[in-house]
């Protein structure tokens, strides 16, 4: 039982809800309300600040804890309005007696300090932090990870909430690093600390391209920021990277100051090597593998089918019979080129899966039966 269930309504969430849960909750209310998806709605706004104020407290376990017990207007005033059901201290007090009150520590990712106070006046409840900057730490800690909309997540999160600007000549809608919301009365301002991150980017490649080698090109529009005037501005730049012979998916590429900037500094742009899914082969370090199917007659009997390697050549491929089920037949030489001695390649492995025919009539069965 909790003491009130307002944060949790915020979110459309019962008070049950598990941190996952907590998580698609937010992500889906702040796209939502989003005050750059609904410039024509004002309301959007503060729906935008409620729901990320509820998330900034329902996402920290200790915060949480302390709400569900005693609600929100006990974390605003700072534990200086007594809860009910004798959780008092000796003074009448809720952690009385304990030096510069019971501090909490904030959200996951770096959101501000509150405390309880033990003295009069509100300066030692809990400050709200910036809902830009809860959305921007929530995508910065994986939550733009959550759901099949990341390109439309990240729209939002250029500028000052250290977004990475549109890929593939699609501009962010990011704005600027100021922010839209006013800091609630008494909550404390912190000065911008310089900070480099790295932002990882796919980079989808062939089989085909990685076997023959391949130079990819990249266009990208970062924003930059001027520390003279304070205001940012849309930068585009090409970026080119060779694919050599056999690499390696999760190969990276980067370019050191090639992300958005901001106050705080200027992102690392990572490009990672993507193999895509071949309809046929599948890779095995600098091996190809294959499966070739097979009737179950020529499988007791023998046969012969053509095969075409990575590289477009035909091969004959067979087998006397009888054939066991994922018999393997290697090919030395045909499989990808290996990334530190090109000249050199792996090997393709063929291997042959069973087809059963679906019935067998009774003279059939007998057949079989008296031949094997």
């Amino acid at each position: 039982m909790v003491a009130e269930t307002k944060l949790y309504d915020s979110l459309s969430i019962s008070p049950s809800a598990n941190q996952d849960e907590i998580k698609k909750a937010y992500r889906k209310a702040a796209l939502k309300h989003h005050p750059d998806k609904n410039q024509d709605n004002p309301k959007a706004g503060e729906k935008f600040k409620e729901v990320s104020q509820a998330y900034e407290i329902l996402s920290d376990p200790e915060k949480r804890k302390v709400y569900d017990q005693y609600g929100l207007e006990f974390l605003l005033r700072g534990g200086q309005q007594a809860p009910p059901g004798g959780a008092e201290g000796p003074g009448g007090m809720p952690f009385e007696g304990m030096p510069g009150g019971f501090g909490m520590g904030g959200m996951p990712g770096g959101s501000r300090t509150f405390h309880f106070s033990t003295g009069g006046g509100n300066n030692g409840g809990f400050n709200f932090s910036d809902p830009n900057n809860v959305f921007s730490q929530f995508f910065k800690s994986g939550g733009a990870g959550m759901g099949d909309d990341d390109d439309i997540f990240s729209q939002f999160l250029g500028g000052g909430m250290n977004g990475m600007g549109g890929m593939g000549g699609r501009p962010s809608a990011g704005r600027s690093g100021s922010s839209k919301f006013k800091e609630p009365h008494g909550s404390r301002h912190r000065a911008k600390t310089p900070e480099v991150t790295t932002v990882e980017k796919p980079l989808p490649v062939t089989l085909e391209q990685i076997y023959k080698g391949t130079h990819k090109k990249m266009n990208i529009k970062r924003k930059t920021y001027d520390e003279s005037t304070g205001r940012q501005r849309t930068e585009e730049k090409l970026l080119e990277m060779d694919i050599k012979p056999g690499l390696k998916a999760g190969s990276k590429f980067r370019f050191k100051g090639w992300g958005d900037q901001d106050q705080g500094g200027t992102q690392d742009l990572v490009f990672v090597v993507n193999e895509k899914e071949h309809p046929i082969f599948k890779r095995e370090s600098d091996d190809l593998r294959l499966t070739l199917e097979v009737s179950l007659k020529e499988a007791l009997t023998g046969w012969s089918k053509p095969v075409t390697t990575i590289d477009g050549r035909q091969v004959s491929v067979s087998h006397g019979g009888p054939t066991q089920p994922g018999h393997e037949i290697r090919y030395p030489e045909l499989g990808m080129p290996k990334p530190k001695k090109p000249s050199e390649r792996g090997d393709m492995i063929v291997q042959v899966e069973i087809k059963f025919p679906p019935t067998l009539t009774a003279s059939q069965k007998a057949q079989l039966r008296e031949i094997l």
